[in-house]
């Protein structure tokens, strides 16, 4: 009798965790964001995918073209990854710091240059 409800506290225990893992937003797809910065109004578009902690994937601006993302990592509902981007043929690294607020928004602040910083919120593309 006791093994019985051993197995079935058990089984409570997976199906509970399985169940909030399914319904945890996540990171991987496609966002698009809007926001005004030193040089004037910036839309980007940031294509993420999420393998375990590590954070990978592109940031498009119309600014500064294509970069890949690098440095990415994810901690639960928080995230962090670097920018490598071009800009007027000068090299530009710009570092991220966000957290998932929902399953479709995502708030972000980023670092162009130290002690300047933009905050701003990203939408899901659906």
């Amino acid at each position: 009798m006791r093994i019985h409800r051993f197995i079935a506290a058990i089984a409570v225990v997976v199906f509970t965790g399985a169940l909030l893992a399914a319904q945890a937003p996540t990171l991987t797809g496609t966002w698009s964001a809007t926001f005004d910065t030193q040089v004037g109004e910036q839309t980007y578009t940031y294509e993420f995918m999420v393998k375990g902690t590590e954070l990978m994937g592109m940031a498009k601006g119309n600014l500064t073209g294509d970069s890949k993302i690098s440095e990415g990592k994810v901690d639960g509902k928080m995230f962090t990854f670097v920018e490598n981007a071009t800009y007027e043929g000068m090299p530009l690294r710009i570092t991220y710091s966000g957290t998932v607020t929902s399953a479709d928004e995502i708030s972000l602040t980023r670092t162009v240059v130290e002690g300047m910083s933009e905050q701003f919120v990203a939408k899901r593309v659906k």
